[in-house]
């Protein structure tokens, strides 16, 4: 038997483990992905089997989450500028009144995750 094997339809490399054939790694290690990836990997895997094994199965699993961890990252840094000046949240309150700052600063980074992940994670 051979070592590897790919699969035309899918294009994966399989590498023969004792007498099964299981998909190969570069490293055995699981690519990188960020907390908005992770969290809609969870949910997936939870909520969307059918379509978390689609994407596993055709290797496009990883680039699908990093690709939602960019969106909901970049989204969530664009929400948090515009509630903050929205609000009046500025360097001048920061110098004025460092506490009141930072409440105001978590609660909007907070609703901020809260929009994100309705629209990104839990999709």
């Amino acid at each position: 038997m051979n070592q590897y094997k790919t699969d035309e339809r899918t294009s994966l490399q399989y590498e023969l483990q004792g007498d099964y054939y299981v998909i190969a790694g570069e490293d055995d290690e699981k690519p990188v992905v960020g907390i908005w990836g992770q969290r809609h990997l969870r949910w997936l895997k939870r909520n969307r089997r059918v379509t978390f094994t689609n994407l596993l199965t055709t290797g496009k699993l990883y680039d699908y989450l990093r690709e939602i961890d960019a969106q909901a990252s970049g989204q969530l840094d664009v929400l948090i500028t515009q509630m903050a000046r929205t609000e009046g949240v500025t360097e001048q309150l920061k110098d004025e009144n460092q506490m009141e700052w930072v409440r105001r600063m978590n609660n909007i980074r907070n609703r901020a995750e809260e929009i994100v992940s309705d629209e990104f994670i839990y999709c």
